[in-house]
């Protein structure tokens, strides 16, 4: 079972602590996708799983074993890196050849095995040809497949798609999710692309300043984010985020004030919040009703209209000067400079109090099945 734990792991270099003490448990063939901005410790904590950061306190198990002092060759594991890293003057057969010479493999197991990935990642007819001769989704399709070849337990992918233009990225990040089916081993995908998170992911864990935010199921963190710093990151467009205050509760909803008057309530458990308390008002953009309806409503001017084809993006200024993001149908004749009112259904509002941290809200029948 190629399970990875991490226990109390931290990272620091000098005096300065870049990974602050993270739990976390990977199972055997769950693909697990670490997301975060620039900075957050995502790629180091991929390389200290992969031993080429040395762990500075905490324990690392990989299939039940201790690897924290084990040389990366030791553990198991197959690295897939951004920038490809193939050797420009062999060809595509000996790039996925060369681990498995190294390891002194017989020449009939290593021609098994790369044709094996070849055929897997429909690159046999690459096999004679350079790197330079191909295309940069070709290439990375390589480097998976060196990685293949060695047959490890863990495969750990490091922002593979980012050198890609976004047709590329769109076709290789299917062929790593077919690819993951194929296998069924072990994943963990390092990426600054919450759609990528989404998309790929059993489990995501959200990082930020070498500390986890929080980790689940995608659905379940875009439904259910702890905080307002996971609220923003999970979701395109972003969350609109209202600055307000606690007006009233009752046992299962909050509802709050707008500095410019409007109110507008939450399903959510309201905890110790009180009136009065400061709040911010959360709600995706998709959840917004374009045409009126819902529960609360706001009204603003329409500043600019984003026509995207199947769907149009309308930003909102309300009158105290906050701006919303709303989707719209992408025939909408909507135009900027109009006056809008657009629906908000308690049902999909968030309220976060003024440490950043969320009320709980309420589980939709849809959401149960997660």
């Amino acid at each position: 079972m190629a399970d990875v734990l991490l226990k109390g792991i931290r990272k620091s270099f000098g005096d300065i602590e870049t990974i602050h003490g993270v739990d976390l448990e990977i199972k055997d063939r769950e693909f697990v996708v670490f997301v975060g901005p620039s900075g957050c410790g995502k790629s180091t904590l991929l390389r200290l799983i992969a031993g080429l950061e040395d762990i500075t306190a905490g324990e690392m198990m990989i299939d039940g074993q201790v690897v924290n002092d084990l040389p990366p060759s030791k553990r198991g594991i197959a690295m897939v890196f951004q920038s490809y890293a193939l050797y420009p003057h062999m060809t595509v057969y000996e790039n996925m050849a060369f681990g498995l010479k190294l390891a002194k493999e017989s020449k009939e197991a290593i021609d098994a095995q790369v044709r094996k990935a070849a055929d897997i990642l429909q690159i046999t007819d690459l096999l004679d040809r350079l790197p330079k001769e191909m295309s940069g989704g070709q290439r990375q399709r390589v480097a998976i497949g060196r990685a293949i070849v060695r047959n490890p337990k863990v495969f750990l992918f490091d922002e593979p798609l980012s050198n890609l233009d976004a047709a590329l990225r769109v076709a290789t990040r299917i062929e790593i999710a077919k690819l993951h089916e194929n296998l069924k081993g072990t994943v963990v995908y390092v990426t600054h692309d919450q759609v990528e998170a989404m998309t790929l992911a059993h489990k995501i864990v959200v990082l930020r300043d070498g500390y986890v935010e929080q980790v689940g199921p995608p659905m379940h963190l875009y439904h259910h984010p702890d905080n307002l710093f996971v609220a923003g990151f999970i979701g395109s467009p972003t969350m609109n985020f209202l600055q307000a205050e606690v007006a009233s509760t009752d046992p299962t909803s909050i509802t709050v004030k707008m500095p410019g008057g409007e109110s507008a309530k939450a399903l959510c458990d309201p905890g110790n919040a009180k009136p009065g308390d400061k709040a911010t008002f959360g709600v995706r953009p998709e959840h917004l009703l374009p045409n009126g309806g819902g529960e609360s409503q706001l009204t603003g001017t329409i500043s600019l209209v984003e026509h995207l084809g199947e769907d149009s993006i309308v930003y909102i200024e309300l009158p105290h000067g906050e701006q919303i993001v709303c989707k719209d149908d992408g025939e909408t004749l909507k135009k900027a400079g109009d006056t809008i009112t657009i629906g908000v259904p308690q049902a999909e509002s968030h309220v976060f109090d003024a440490e950043g941290r969320a009320f709980k809200r309420a589980k939709m029948p849809a959401e149960a099945a997660e």
